[in-house]
């Protein structure tokens, strides 16, 4: 079986090209699933039968973990089927007729427009103080999932033009465009900044560290994390709060959802209407508010 499980991950990730999470995440549920189907003794995915896979399903709820920490186990393990069957390595689909549990759909975490102002105001202007500036701004004006802000390359950027070429998920590109603030940070870290942070070095990445290097996502989480305290934003706040921030604030100001979706790279439309829940939550709350009858 893990024979079979190696197999799969390598589909993953060269002809699936999925991010790396992705796949440590699908190998992490696998890997539960081949320990739970050991200790009875199976040891081969064609034995496995529909009552199985519910055993485990219900050990995991038992063991007190989220609806949708069940649904991804669910999801792993049918993917890891469809390939079998496809590659003749299993005949049928145990989960074929198990369905998923409901879960209720968490709404995003947002700032509203005076908590973006305060953060971006945080940064000095040293070298390192310009960048960080330089990757609020285009987070916020683009966006981006911090895994393309990091890996963006200094040929992904057309200033002149007003868009970037980031790499989404699944290696898919996508231009996006970059608002004048963020154009104008761009030009200001690209022709100082950046050179004496690189010292003499050289990157094609954009954003780099303090000894020249490319930025690490832990490194950007630090930075921004550190900036909201000082901002005085007591709600949790991750680099993925700006992106939701981004695409709330466009709706809110009337872009279409279908705009919204292709800036950031959903595949699906439905994953984007969350960011109208958001929307309609904030309506709720003003109507609430000043309604005289409410």
């Amino acid at each position: 079986m893990k024979t079979d499980v190696k197999l799969f991950l390598n589909h993953l990730l060269i002809e699936k090209g999925l991010a790396d999470n992705t796949i440590i995440s699908y190998r992490r549920d696998l890997q539960t699933l081949v320990q739970f189907l050991a200790d009875r003794d199976i040891n081969n995915f064609k034995q496995v039968k529909k009552k199985d896979i519910m055993d485990h399903l219900f050990t995991l709820k038992n063991r007190g973990i989220s609806a949708r920490s069940h649904s991804r186990h669910l999801v792993s393990i049918r993917q890891l089927y469809k390939f079998l069957i496809l590659e003749g390595r299993a005949q049928e689909d145990p989960t074929s007729n198990i369905s998923f549990p409901k879960t209720w759909q968490r709404l995003p975490h947002v700032l509203n427009y005076s908590q973006v102002e305060a953060l971006l105001a945080q940064p000095d202007e040293s070298p390192l103080g310009i960048r960080d500036k330089t990757m609020l701004e285009v987070l916020y004006a683009t966006g981006l999932r911090v895994s393309e802000l990091i890996n963006l390359t200094i040929n992904a950027v057309n200033l002149e033009a007003g868009f970037l070429l980031c790499l989404g998920k699944g290696s898919k590109e996508r231009m996006v465009p970059i608002g004048s603030s963020a154009r104008k940070n761009l030009q200001k870290y690209y022709n100082g900044p950046r050179q004496q942070l690189l010292n003499l070095k050289r990157s094609k990445f954009l954003f780099i560290n303090k000894f020249g290097n490319k930025l690490s996502r832990q490194g950007f989480w630090k930075i921004i994390k550190r900036y909201a305290v000082e901002a005085g934003i007591e709600q949790k706040i991750s680099p993925h709060t700006l992106r939701h921030s981004f695409a709330t604030h466009l709706l809110e100001n009337g872009a279409d959802l279908r705009s919204v979706q292709a800036m950031l790279g959903h595949v699906n439309i439905a994953t984007t209407q969350i960011y109208t829940h958001v929307s309609m939550d904030k309506i709720k709350k003003l109507y609430f508010k000043h309604h005289p009858r409410a």
